[in-house]
């Protein structure tokens, strides 16, 4: 059995998938609007895609917006993601950058969890997770195939692998090329999720064809789910309000 990780009173690993939502904003004005947004939505966790932000080399300015975006969040809990441009994110990062990045965001005390992309390199990713670890921060090890979706195996693979890195969740994204694709993501997470997970895992299948995934996620074993307020941050998000009604059906229907 998967344990649960309890972040702010959100237990992820149990019950109905929990929904993140994230804020895409360019300039900060807009970042904290979104977060403004937020406040009459059922929502379990925000995601701030960092790479998004206009100044986000500028550490000093993205921890002003983590101050803003901590008090403006109240106790939901708060996931600092800078996606690179090579996993469909906004702006390209040299390794080190990038790792300083998320080690400040994590001693700042002011996020709940990190994105770190799984691929970045062994050892960069270690000092990573250690390093939040240290300040109390749970990682999210991430990858993302915007071309194809991997084989069964390679998609348990990859999900394993971010297990013996350390991270706290293991996520994965693929592109469906085809209707058996999307079956293939969800083989893999039941697959990963009933003989290898010792944690919480998040997987999902993007663009519409993929939809279904982000939808089943308490049947085949992922824990979390993206649903977009305004903006979306990748293919085939659904409207959050929308996707926690069909979260509860599902729930209660089961």
């Amino acid at each position: 059995m998967a344990k649960v990780i309890e972040i702010r009173g959100v237990k992820i690993g149990e019950g109905v998938p929990k929904i993140i939502v994230p804020i895409v904003g360019v300039t900060k004005e807009e970042i904290l609007t979104a977060a403004a947004s937020f406040e009459d939505v059922r929502l379990d966790l925000v995601e701030w895609r960092v790479d998004w932000f206009e100044d986000a080399f500028d550490f000093a300015k993205v921890e002003d917006i983590l101050k803003d975006l901590r008090a403006a969040l109240g106790n939901v809990p708060l996931l600092f993601t800078f996606r690179t441009s090579k996993e469909g994110g906004e702006k390209a990062i040299d390794a080190a950058d990038y790792a300083r990045l998320n080690i400040l965001a994590a001693r700042t005390g002011l996020v709940d969890l990190i994105d770190v992309e799984a691929f970045t390199g062994d050892d960069i990713v270690k000092e990573i997770i250690a390093d939040a670890h240290a300040a109390g921060v749970k990682v999210i090890a991430s990858n993302h195939d915007f071309s194809k979706t991997p084989d069964k195996d390679d998609i348990i693979g990859r999900l394993r692998r971010m297990q013996d890195l350390g991270a706290d969740i293991p996520k994965i994204a693929v592109m469906p090329k085809s209707r058996k694709d999307v079956l293939v993501l969800l083989s893999a997470t039941e697959e990963m999720a009933a003989n290898y997970a010792d944690r919480p895992i998040i997987t999902m299948s993007m663009a519409g064809t993929g939809l279904i995934s982000r939808l089943s996620g308490e049947i085949f074993g992922s824990s979390c789910t993206f649903g977009a307020v305004g903006k979306t941050s990748a293919p085939g998000q659904m409207n959050a309000a929308d996707l926690d009604t069909i979260l509860n059906l599902i729930h209660y229907n089961l």
